[in-house]
C-alpha cells in the first residue's frame, strides 16, 4: 500500500512552488564543547532507523493522487550528516549566518527532507548542532520527540556500541503507523466518510441539535479558510526570499507569571510580547494600525500518532494593535486564542487542506502572504541535555514563515525560554530599529510581574 502524502503535508510540499512561502524549520543547538563525531554518526543512524522518512524521499504520484513517500533506494547518511569548522570570528553571529545560509535554501527533492551539520572551532570553545527539516517530515512537537533518540539526559564519555532502543521520546512511545489516506481500488478514501452513519444516525434521533451542529461546524471552517484581503499591518506589506535569523532568551518563569496575572497563558504573553513589539516598531515610522493578523500553530499530536511527523495546523486570529496597557493586551489575546482552540474546524484540518490543495495557487499564496506574524510555541525540555558527551547550552528553533512578515518561535529548556526569530527582509528592512522594538515588547510583558 502506498504511503501517501497526508494533505497537510501536501499542501506545505506544494505551495513551495513560490519560494517565499517554503516550509523549511532550522535548528541550532549551541553546545558546550565539539561531540564525539563517531557517536553522533550512530545517533542519527538511530534516528533514520526509528523514523523511516529520514530515508524516504517524496515523489509525485499520478493525477489526482498525492505525492508519496518512497524508500531512497540510494540513501546516504554521509549527504545528511556533515561536520565543519566555523570560520571567523566564530562566534554565535558565525553559527546563526550558517543556519540563515541553510533556511534559505531549498533541499535536494531527489532526497530525504534533512540535513544535519556539527559546528565545530567556536571562538569560546563551544560547538552547535544545526538541523534543517522540512515541515512535510515533522512538526515542532515532532521533533522534540525525535530529540529523545539524539540526546542524553544525563552525560556520558559515548554510547558507541551500547544498544539503545529508540522508543522512549519525552512525550509518547512509537505506535503503529496510522494513516489517513489509504489506496482502495485506485480511489481514496478519506476518514470522514466513515462518520457519515453517526452523522445518520445523530440527524434521526435529533434533528434540530444535528443541523445547528452542522450550521455551527460549517461556520467554523468558513471562518477558517475565508481569505485576508488585507493585513492588519500598512507597511510589512512585501515578501521576498531573504531570511534573517536572531535570538533571544526570558525567564520561563516571568513569562509565564506575566500571562497568569493578566489572567493569560505563557503563549498569550508571547503574543502580547511580539504584538506591544510591532506597535513600536509602527510608531517609529509614523504608521497607526489598529490590528495584526497572527497565525497561531495548534497541536492535532495524539498519543496514536507515530513519533515526528507533522501533526500541526495554523489558526488565524485578529490581535490588538492599539496603544495599551500589556495586561489588558494579554487578556484580549486570551479570549482570541481561546476561540481559536475551540474551533470546530480543528476536527477537519486534513479536509480543509485537502480543499486549499485544489484551489489555485496564487489565491493560497496571496492569503498566506497577508498574515503579519506566525508565533509558535514548542513545549521543550525540562531537564538539561547532552549530544555526543557535549552539554546543551541552549537550543534554538527557526519556524518558517510560510508568508507572513515573521515567525518567533519560543522553545523552553529547563527555566529558560529561547526565542528563534525569523525575518523576511522584504517586509521588514531596518532590522536594528525592528530588534530594539521586539525586545521592549517582551520587556513590557515582563514588567508586570515583580522581578524577585
Amino acid at each position: 500500500m502506498a504511503d501517501f502524502l497526508r494533505n497537510s503535508d501536501a499542501f506545505v510540499w506544494s505551495i513551495e512552488g513560490d519560494p517565499r512561502l517554503r516550509s523549511t524549520i532550522v535548528t541550532l543547538v549551541v553546545l558546550e564543547q565539539a561531540p564525539d563525531w563517531d557517536e553522533v554518526v550512530t545517533r542519527f543512524e538511530l534516528l533514520t532507523d526509528a523514523v523511516p522518512k529520514f530515508r524516504q524521499r517524496v515523489v509525485e504520484s499520478p493525477y489526482p493522487l498525492p505525492p508519496r513517500w518512497e524508500d531512497d533506494p540510494d540513501f546516504d547518511l554521509t549527504f545528511h550528516l556533515r561536520r565543519i569548522t566555523a570560520p571567523k570570528p566564530g562566534s554565535l553571529d558565525t553559527a546563526l549566518e550558517i543556519a540563515r545560509v541553510a533556511a534559505m535554501a531549498d533541499f535536494d527533492r531527489a532526497r530525504p527532507l534533512w540535513e544535519a551539520t556539527v559546528i565545530d572551532g567556536l571562538s569560546d570553545g563551544g560547538a552547535a548542532l544545526l538541523c534543517k527539516l522540512h515541515h512535510a517530515l515533522t512538526d515542532g512537537v515532532g521533533a522534540v520527540e525525535m530529540s529523545a533518540i539524539l540526546f542524553d539526559r544525563e552525560q556520558r564519555s559515548s554510547r558507541r556500541g551500547a544498544a539503545r532502543t529508540p522508543t522512549e521520546p519525552a512525550t509518547s512511545g512509537l505506535p503503529a503507523l496510522v494513516r489517513d489516506i489509504a489506496l482502495d481500488g485506485g480511489r481514496l478514501v478519506v476518514r470522514a466518510l466513515n462518520e457519515m452513519p453517526k452523522l445518520v444516525l445523530d440527524s434521526v434521533r435529533s434533528p434540530i441539535d444535528t443541523v445547528a451542529d452542522a450550521v455551527s461546524t460549517i461556520g467554523s471552517i468558513a471562518r477558517t479558510m475565508r481569505p485576508i484581503l488585507y493585513p492588519g499591518s500598512p507597511i510589512m506589506t512585501d515578501r521576498g526570499t531573504v531570511r534573517r535569523l536572531a535570538v533571544s532568551q526570558v525567564s520561563m518563569d516571568k513569562l509565564h507569571r506575566a500571562g497568569k496575572v493578566a489572567g493569560g497563558s505563557l503563549n498569550d504573553a508571547l503574543i502580547a510580547a511580539i504584538a506591544g513589539g510591532l506597535c513600536r516598531y509602527h510608531e517609529k515610522h509614523g504608521k497607526a494600525v489598529n490590528h495584526f493578523v497572527v497565525s497561531m500553530p495548534i497541536s492535532t499530536r495524539t498519543a496514536e500518532d507515530p513519533i515526528g511527523g507533522n501533526r500541526a495546523t495554523l489558526m488565524r486570529f485578529d490581535v490588538p494593535a492599539a496603544d495599551m496597557d500589556p495586561a489588558l493586551r494579554i487578556r484580549l489575546i486570551h479570549e482570541q486564542s481561546a476561540k481559536a482552540r475551540q474551533e470546530k474546524s480543528l476536527a477537519y484540518t486534513q479536509q480543509i487542506a485537502g480543499v486549499l490543495n485544489i484551489m489555485p495557487a496564487g489565491y493560497v499564496g496571496s492569503a498566506l502572504r497577508h498574515v503579519d506574524f506566525v508565533a509558535s510555541n514548542v513545549p521543550g525540555f525540562p531537564e538539561r541535555l547532552y549530544f555526543a558527551g557535549a552539554a546543551v547550552r541552549m537550543p534554538f528553533a527557526f519556524s518558517p514563515t510560510i508568508g507572513a512578515a515573521m515567525n518567533i518561535t519560543l522553545l523552553s529548556y529547563v527555566d529558560t525560554c529561547s526565542l528563534g526569530i525569523n525575518v523576511d527582509t522584504g517586509a521588514i528592512s531596518d532590522l536594528g530599529d525592528f530588534y530594539d522594538c521586539l525586545a521592549a515588547g517582551f520587556d513590557d510583558v515582563l514588567n508586570l510581574v515583580a522581578d524577585n
